[in-house]
């Protein structure tokens, strides 16, 4: 049964992306990027309600009351990447405009990247890093400026259900550079949806976001291993039984304010 669901859910992206990228391509020279941005969150909602739906996935967010409530308040969210479901989630479920960093070879992907390249993101080439990283800085003040928030995955790619990833420093840096709070999450989202996984299972994803982290005055590798340090006690308070060999996980207990939000 996992199986059936599981390929259903991947033709149900399938068959809805491209109607919707394709509208998106079409209409996106005369909408602003703020509408262009909801015109894509919404395909990314109708994947994860499917995913709710046909997979048996659900979701819940703990810890609202930690973002930024401004309407152009800045925000670095660094989160944890276990799977593709946070990926297809974050735009889903947050209330402000999102930029992903990524590397732009996704913009050729059929469909989605058409449409992803219509978005205003920060797509670097990772060939050339130091001019990668000036351009996430110049392109991540405006974006913050305006009021969308910059979100990265530290570890930089999925990581295994348990383990731990090398965190880059590229996230702090840019906080940093802009002035903006890191808002860390972390997320359990291959106890359903493994890495790099055909068959997913039904099961809860528990979404926790972190108290902001002020970025003025630190340094960018001091400023990681306070996010790295909440991220992992946090996953090993979810998500306990993925962390035999530390004794169930960490001590400390986030706020726990569960809401739906709104988007525009």
């Amino acid at each position: 049964m996992p199986f059936i669901r599981s390929v259903l859910h991947f033709l149900w992206m399938g068959l809805t992306v491209i109607p919707w990228a394709t509208a998106v391509v079409i209409t996106s020279p005369f909408l602003s990027p703020t509408r262009v941005y909801w015109m894509c969150a919404g395909w990314l909602k109708v994947a994860v309600r499917g995913g709710e739906f046909i997979l048996g996935i659900r979701n819940h967010v703990i810890g609202w009351e930690n973002l930024p409530t401004g309407q152009t308040s800045p925000a670095v969210l660094l989160v944890k990447h276990q799977s593709t479901w946070e990926t297809l989630c974050m735009p889903a479920l947050m209330p402000h405009p999102l930029a992903y960093v990524f590397k732009r070879e996704l913009l050729y992907v059929p469909f989605f990247g058409w449409a992803m390249a219509r978005m205003d993101m920060i797509h670097i080439d990772r060939s050339k890093r130091s001019q990668a990283f000036s351009k996430v800085v110049e392109q991540g003040k405006r974006l913050l400026a305006q009021g969308t928030w910059v979100i990265m995955f530290p570890e930089g790619t999925r990581i295994e259900r348990g383990q731990t990833g090398q965190y880059k420093n590229g996230g702090t840096r840019l906080a940093i550079e802009t002035g903006a709070p890191v808002i860390p999450i972390a997320v359990t989202s291959a106890k359903c949806w493994p890495r790099k996984a055909l068959i997913k299972t039904p099961g809860t994803v528990e979404f926790s976001i972190g108290p902001a982290i002020p970025s003025q005055g630190r340094q960018p590798d001091e400023l990681m291993r306070e996010v790295q340090d909440w991220i992992e006690a946090e996953m090993r308070r979810l998500d306990p039984m993925a962390y035999p060999s530390d004794g169930g996980g960490a001590s400390h207990q986030p706020g726990a304010t569960v809401r739906t939000p709104t988007a525009p």
